[in-house]
């Protein structure tokens, strides 16, 4: 990379691999957002980032399902925790369409009959 003075920097990998990704959802036109991983997420910004209601959130951190602890009377969550469950959920939910798909093409869903006049 070429700072702003014209000097060549070496970035380490997982860095490169990080800004790529960004410019790949960037150019698809998603919105990304860079977090550290301690930083503590509102209910409302941690339901933002896996796309659920607040309600649902909050219900989530009730039973456990997705780690959270009380800060007064708000709760806070970890976006590393937010990152994590967010990766788990969307990996059974590929898995479960994969399986799905399958499925429909074992009973010959995905064939197209041809009708003859």
């Amino acid at each position: 990379m070429i700072n702003a003075d014209g000097e060549r920097l070496d970035l380490p990998d997982a860095l490169t691999d990080i800004m790529y990704r960004a410019a790949e959802l960037l150019a698809d036109g998603r919105p990304v957002t860079v977090l550290p991983d301690e930083e503590m997420l509102s209910t409302q910004a941690a339901a933002d980032i896996l796309n659920v209601s607040r309600q649902y959130l909050v219900r989530l951190v009730d039973t456990g399902e997705l780690a959270g602890e009380k800060v007064g009377s708000h709760r806070r969550l970890r976006a590393a925790d937010v990152a994590a469950f967010k990766a788990v959920r969307d990996a059974k939910r590929t898995s479960a369409l994969d399986r799905l798909s399958s499925l429909s093409e074992d009973a010959g869903g995905y064939e197209l009959e041809i009708k003859q006049r």
